[in-house]
């Protein structure tokens, strides 16, 4: 049986050192480029774009179209986390979400960036914004 001090440390909190920003968006009314609410290859590489823009390192995406007139989903993962977006063109309705941690360096202003410049690509006329601190 291990000494008692092990099992105790074993069971106090970790100090968080990993706290992250979440940035959601429900984006109601866009009025935008068609090729962003119905295109998964155009909509990908506007995602990356805007990735290396503000200084994030995209280590790998996936986009689906769900076919003609249907909407898109997509994920880009960050080395510092993830930004996720789903489109319903028949509604003019975008969910959009960027995450990040800040382990080693603060990316707040980064993910901040990367959420204005592709809630400005869709133009709602209804965003619904959150910002949640994550710890």
């Amino acid at each position: 049986m291990p000494p008692v001090s092990t099992l105790v440390s074993a069971v106090r909190p970790l100090i968080r050192q990993a706290t992250g920003l979440h940035l959601i968006g429900d984006l109601y009314g866009c009025l935008c480029d068609s090729r962003l609410m119905l295109d998964a290859a155009y909509l990908e590489n506007f995602c990356k774009e805007r990735v290396a823009a503000a200084e994030l390192t995209a280590v790998g995406s996936l986009f689906h179209s769900f076919g003609e007139g249907g909407g898109v989903t997509g994920v880009v993962v960050l080395a510092e986390s993830h930004l996720s977006i789903h489109t319903w063109p028949e509604a003019g309705y975008v969910t959009l979400d960027v995450y990040v941690c800040n382990y080693s360096t603060n990316n707040r202003p980064k993910a901040q960036q990367l959420f204005d410049d592709i809630q400005a690509a869709f133009s709602p006329a209804d965003p619904h914004l959150h910002r949640v601190e994550r710890a």
